[in-house]
């Protein structure tokens, strides 16, 4: 948000350096220029319609800022191209030109496939990598324009839609460059009414605030975190599971999760919020900024090392051939020597097998003339004498080269000593390069068989939610049943009762029926409306009795509603106590129905 007013600051520039008059408002002619070069800056596609359905109800007159400023939020500065340009101006190293570096390029393409809950192959994405460092060779990383044109290609993110891509860069914009550590749907105790509450929950280093939506349009307060605050799991109780509470120096904020995972890395983010503040620091990804950034250093002054080695060993070998092709001269120098030795020696005895030969013609010759053959042969003493002094000084440089020789054999088998041990040191190197490649993969290996188990627990955890929301539903059947169940319990033991008071009447109606009458006994009056006693109504009854004995017996059921009423009109509306049955009833023979 900080970005977005200091760009506006910089584009309110450009729109008051447009009023020339001063009036504070500027034609829309020239706004569609100033608009024009925004989208191309920032490599947005230009809707040039756009400008005029913005303004479609004004009049035809000039603009002011506080009508352009909206239109630059909703056309411009609301797009992806803006995010993506915060995002690489944070990314980017401290030198100009700015440049993302590979290694970022890769973070945040990472970032972006796993807010999107998708993998992409190493291989892929290394190919892709190279791809890009080859065609930005020259300066080291991508420009802003390369940054934007991999993301507008679609090359990095092949099958992804356009919407899913926005959110993720959305969410990736919001956690690197809002330091939005986390956020999503959280249950949350009230302080005052202690009734829960889904609330949309947004953390930072320095606050954990919570929203009535995730539109974050209606926040509902705001957790201050510093160093003395903690994050404690709580046990399941009241209904509510997977909870934990935010403990600060002036209250304790209780909170639900969906699930254990969830609840998890709310703590694990809150805890690291709390790190922060306890650490001095502001923003969790400028501080790994800056320990990526640390690393890459480490890993150029690691390289730059191994290449200072490889060029101390280059030397090495260079210094090596070097003298082995002066030792190759002195061999020749020494092969010339004794050849020149022996040339030499071949002439001196040539010389003299001829001196020999002139000196027996002269003596054959000559031998009047002894003195001055005795003079000649003095000089030839003497000529011998040089050329012996001659031989021996050759002789000296003979052992001088052969004591040479030998230094330079000493000197060589120092070389192949020295060369040996940089090969030893050469082979230890390799083998501890192929350690840490076997490192590597093993640490490969664990990450996805970690994310292996990681796809089975959430898989399990899904079947297990469908189970318990089944066991639910059948936990609900069940209590409809019992209460259908309960319902027709109550109505069986109405209808028992209402059939046990029918027959106790009935039973009382004929034993006063069946009583036998004698000569003389008088019968009472049954009620006011009847004066005397009337054989053919006694006798109606006897048949309605007879039939509605037939009727229970047969079907062992409790009299109907109508058939109580019309005993009670065949009696006038009087009801007897209730008595056992007398033996007379067992008399009666019901007449057989037709």
């Amino acid at each position: 948000m900080a970005l977005r007013k200091e760009l506006l600051k910089s584009i309110w520039y450009a729109f008051t350096a447009l009023d020339v008059e001063k009036s504070g408002k500027v034609s829309k002619s020239q706004l569609k220029v100033l608009s024009h070069n925004l989208y191309t800056v920032l490599h947005i596609p230009h809707d040039p319609v756009a400008l005029e359905e913005h303004f479609r109800d004004d009049d035809d007159g000039p603009v002011s800022s506080q009508g352009y400023m909206p239109y630059l939020n909703k056309y411009i500065l609301d797009k992806d191209a803006f995010r993506l340009w915060c995002l690489f101006n944070f990314l980017s190293e401290d030198k100009y030109p700015l440049i993302m570096v590979p290694d970022e390029v890769e973070y945040l393409l990472k970032k972006v496939l796993n807010s999107m809950s998708l993998e992409v192959g190493m291989g892929e994405l290394e190919e892709l990598l190279a791809q890009e460092a080859q065609a930005a060779q020259t300066t080291g990383g991508l420009s802003v324009w390369q940054f934007l044109e991999l993301f507008n290609s679609g090359r990095c993110l092949r099958g992804v839609g356009r919407d899913a891509l926005s959110m993720a860069i959305h969410e990736v914009y919001q956690e690197l460059i809002q330091d939005v550590l986390k956020q999503g749907y959280l249950w949350k105790r009230g302080h005052l009414r202690r009734n829960w509450a889904e609330r949309w929950f947004q953390l930072q280093p320095s606050c954990l605030c919570y929203f009535g939506s995730e539109e974050c349009k209606e926040k509902r307060g705001t957790i201050p975190l510093d160093a003395q605050c903690c994050v404690e799991v709580l046990p399941d109780r009241e209904g509510k599971r997977c909870m934990f509470c935010v403990k600060t120096a002036s209250r304790t904020y209780e909170m639900s999760a969906s699930d254990t995972r969830q609840r998890q890395e709310w703590t694990a983010a809150i805890q690291t919020a709390i790190r922060l503040q306890a650490e001095g620091k502001t923003s969790l990804h400028k501080d790994l900024k800056q320990k990526r950034r640390e690393q890459r250093e480490q890993r150029e002054r690691r390289r730059a090392a191994k290449e200072e080695e490889l060029l101390r060993l280059q030397q090495l070998q260079e210094e090596k051939e070097r003298k082995l092709q002066e030792l190759e001269l002195l061999q020749e120098a020494q092969r010339q020597a004794e050849r020149l030795l022996q040339e030499e020696e071949e002439r001196r005895r040539s010389q003299h097998l001829e001196l020999q030969q002139e000196l027996e013609g002269q003596l054959r010759e000559a031998e009047q003339a002894r003195a001055s053959m005795q003079a000649e042969m003095e000089l030839k003493e003497e000529e011998a004498a040089q050329q012996r002094q001659r031989i021996k000084e050759l002789e000296e440089m003979q052992q001088r080269l052969q004591e040479a020789l030998h230094l330079e054999v000493k000197a060589r088998r120092d070389e192949e000593a020295v060369r040996i041990a940089q090969t030893r040191l050469l082979e230890e190197e390799e083998e501890k390069l192929k350690q840490l490649l076997q490192l590597k993969e093993q640490q490969e290996r664990y990450i996805e068989q970690a994310q292996q188990e990681k796809q089975e627990l959430q898989q399990e955890m899904a079947l297990q939610t469908r189970s318990l929301q089944q066991a639910q539903q059948q936990l609900e059947e069940v209590r409809q049943n019992r209460q259908r169940a309960d319902e027709d319990v109550e109505a069986a033991q109405r209808k028992l009762r209402q059939a046990s008071t029918n027959v106790k009447h009935w039973n009382v109606q004929m034993n006063r029926l069946m009583h036998p009458i004698e000569p003389g006994d008088k019968r009472p009056t049954t009620s006011s409306s009847f004066t005397g006693f009337q054989p053919p109504l006694l006798a109606h009854r006897d048949s309605s009795l007879k039939c509605l004995t037939r009727w229970g017996s047969r079907d062992n059921r409790t009299p109907s509603p109508s058939s109580s009423e019309q005993q009670k009109s065949l009696n006038g509306g009087d009801e007897a106590p209730i008595s056992a049955s007398t033996p007379q009833e067992d008399k009666l023979d019901p007449a057989p129905e037709n």
